[in-house]
């Protein structure tokens, strides 16, 4: 993804454990595609455009690269290196191959297939082709959008709108390998172009493979603007930030949701101050810059979103006074602001009801209201 690389990418979060523990340590997360959202995303289908003996091939390669693969790895962590650990890893591929090719032959045979031996072979085997691309594109994924100001991404994936997008910079050289995400088109990859890919050492049948595999999705995806960083192989979980060329340089907050989280940020990555730009943390333009300040200078709030920040204002004023974040003092906070909305229901919200039952009359068939007490109340 050279040509047209955004200069900031996005990441949704809610503001838990992990993303603090992220943010501290200056890392980012990759996860398993089988936890994402969309139940189809990095599983395409394999459609065979080739013959029997092709199809034998592939298989037996992909198993053969697997096995011999994972039998390295098992010999390393024993620490068993050198020639005679690699015969070994590649003879177990082989083996491996020959034992699943001879139970596909003898499968295919099996009177419940009501097509001929070759047709069920041919079934059998891009099956198996399918499963092994899947297991052999088992890799990390982390996921980003283009886009800081979309709601339907701030609901999904940043806690109903109460997360964080944390925006990273790409000014590096050389430049992170970001792959944007392609939506539509079809999900079949042909096996074909998994031949070119395998035995001709041909970059541009790999390249379409990967994206068939990592890159494609439904349209209906389309407004999450989604870019991906990948892993080489299935490691996954956490991975420093600065290996991939990435660098924290913002963060975006619903303003209509307490400030506190801003200062719990801004702590999490004090001892990253050469990463972060200075200042507060941003917020989403629900409330344009001028009614701000016009409300910072004194202005009546007009509606319940700019009472909201003017009721934030206050709390973070508070919160700055106090000498920063501290459980008691959001439990202060909390607790005033609660005894404010009780006070608030008992001086103006009854009074008013009262009134109005006046007015027009009680709805409540049942109610305790003065004259309306059984005889035998307490």
């Amino acid at each position: 993804m050279s040509a047209g690389q955004p200069k900031k990418i996005y990441r949704y979060q809610s503001i838990s454990a992990r993303t603090i523990e992220s943010l501290c340590n200056d890392t980012l997360y990759f996860a398993d595609p089988t936890a994402f959202n969309d139940p189809l995303d990095c599983k395409p289908t394999v459609v065979s455009d080739s013959d029997n003996a092709t199809l034998r091939m592939i298989l037996a390669e992909l198993i053969k690269r697997r096995v011999a693969a994972e039998t390295r790895a098992a010999l390393r962590k024993a620490r068993l290196q050198g020639e005679k650990a690699e015969a070994h890893a590649n003879r177990s591929g082989e083996q491996a191959a020959e034992r699943e090719l001879a139970n596909i032959a003898y499968n295919a045979t099996d009177p419940e297939f009501e097509v001929s031996k070759e047709k069920a072979e041919c079934w059998l085997l891009t099956s198996e082709i399918q499963r092994e691309i899947l297991k052999q594109y088992d890799r990390g994924v982390c996921c980003f959008s283009t886009a800081a100001d979309n709601p339907l991404l701030w609901s999904h994936y940043a806690d109903k709108h109460q997360g964080v997008c944390i925006g990273y910079g790409l000014a590096r050289v050389p430049k992170p390998k970001l792959q944007k995400v392609i939506y539509g088109g079809s999900r079949s990859v042909r096996t074909s172009l998994i031949a070119h890919a395998l035995f001709d050492n041909d970059q541009e049948a790999q390249n379409l493979l990967d994206r068939d595999v990592l890159l494609r999705k439904a349209p209906s995806w389309r407004y999450e603007r989604e870019c991906r960083l990948l892993t080489k192989d299935r490691k996954r979980g956490f991975v420093m930030s600065h290996k991939l060329r990435l660098r924290v340089i913002e963060f975006l907050l619903l303003v209509v949701f307490h400030s506190p989280a801003i200062t719990l940020l801004q702590k999490a990555t004090a001892t990253q101050s050469d990463l972060i730009q200075k200042g507060p943390a941003k917020t989403m333009p629900y409330i344009k810059q001028e009614r701000r300040q016009a409300i910072l200078s004194g202005a009546e709030p007009q509606d319940a979103g700019e009472l909201n920040f003017a009721i934030t204002i206050v709390v973070d004023k508070y919160l700055q006074h106090k000498g920063g974040l501290r459980y008691a003092h959001i439990n202060e906070v909390v607790g005033a602001m609660e005894c404010a909305k009780l006070e608030l229901y008992r001086r103006i919200a009854v009074p008013y009801e009262d009134q109005k039952i006046k007015e027009s009359g009680d709805v409540y068939k049942s109610s305790a209201s003065e004259g309306n007490l059984p005889a035998n109340a307490p």
